[in-house]
């Protein structure tokens, strides 16, 4: 059944997402605040500053008013990095109030606030009255936007705590190429979606530093430990991070040049210096600032997360590398289960 959808965020993953949207027969109309990226995806159907090689479908519609993009949205795709989530949140319950709809809202944003550690989904909550919101459903798994817009197989999660409604999210997103799971446990979902940036730029240092395989798996590995602690002390399903939204998405985020915290992660290792990482990304690194949060976060909780420690280290109190690295292999020993 087709329907109508708006998506806020036209960079690389709410642009693909919005195309393959279109693909599947719905209704979809983009919102961006740039507008001659609207201009460019609406005559040319290209978005080059985020996806240079995507022709986009002539039957997309982008625009730079909101309130024209949500009027009779069923769903609304929110697909905007953290630290602008809560700004467009509010000034969508504003609209949403004009128009006095209530639409499912679907959310694909990564990473942990600053200051409060409030997730993406109790950040909507906050800014997006109950009457203004049928519920909130998190799409989250191992999925790069260069991959899914040449139909590379793939498979994400969407979670909510109403399960009805992670279903109807499923139909929505799924097709022949992009296979989509339900669950529950969106606390989980969130924790392993916003730290995994955080030990993809680990592991781009490691390649950066001309470290191999076996730096790489143990990284990964341990920082999935890590991950686990952090979310289950919030009540998270141990088990949802051996799935999509856990190991998935840190496999795939950690392994890959596509990841741009894994290709911060190797400037670094190389030895570029972290604002110049930033300034030439071109685009939000949410890892840098979810290390920060979830470091901070750890410490209030009493939660043994070393790698992260010794990443905040390096990112944020100008610690070496490879002096880091040192710290943690030196670590006193201790059981694997732990």
């Amino acid at each position: 059944m087709a329907e109508k959808i708006a998506v806020l965020g036209a960079g690389s993953w709410g642009s693909t997402l919005a195309n393959m949207l279109v693909e599947n027969g719905h209704s979809v109309t983009l919102w961006a605040r740039n507008q001659q990226q609207v201009d460019q995806l609406n005559t040319e159907h290209v978005n080059p500053a985020y996806m240079k090689n995507l022709v986009y479908s002539d039957k997309l519609v982008a625009t730079t008013d909101m309130k024209e993009a949500v009027a009779g949205a069923a769903f609304i795709l929110i697909v905007i990095p953290t630290k602008g989530l809560r700004q467009v949140a509010s000034k969508l319950n504003q609209i949403l109030g004009e128009l006095d709809q209530k639409p499912l809202l679907i959310h694909a944003t990564k990473g942990l606030e600053q200051n409060t550690y409030k997730r993406p989904s109790e950040m909507l909550a906050e800014e997006i009255a109950p009457e203004h919101r049928a519920g909130i459903v998190v799409l989250s798994g191992p999925s790069h936007a260069e991959d899914v817009a040449i139909k590379d197989m793939t498979a994400v999660t969407a979670a909510c705590e109403d399960i009805e409604l992670a279903k109807q999210v499923q139909q929505l997103f799924s097709n022949s190429y992009f296979r989509v799971y339900t669950n529950d446990d969106v606390i989980g979902a969130e924790f392993g979606a916003a730290l995994k940036n955080i030990i993809a730029i680990g592991a781009g240092a490691l390649q950066g530093l001309g470290y191999h395989d076996n730096a790489r798996a143990a990284l990964i590995t341990r920082g999935l430990a890590e991950i686990r602690r952090l979310g289950v002390a919030f009540g998270a399903n141990p088990m949802t991070f051996i799935g999509l939204s856990g190991v998935g998405d840190l496999v795939v985020t950690a392994t890959s040049k596509n990841s741009r915290n894994w290709r911060a992660g190797y400037q670094l290792g190389q030895g570029q210096k972290l604002d110049d990482v930033i300034k030439n990304m071109g685009m939000v690194i949410e890892g840098v600032y979810t290390t920060k949060a979830a470091y901070e976060l750890s410490r209030k909780r009493q939660v043994k997360m070393p790698i992260t420690e010794s990443l905040y280290e390096v990112l944020y109190e100008g610690k070496g590398i490879k002096d880091a690295i040192s710290q943690l292999m030196n670590r006193d020993l201790t059981s694997e289960i732990e």
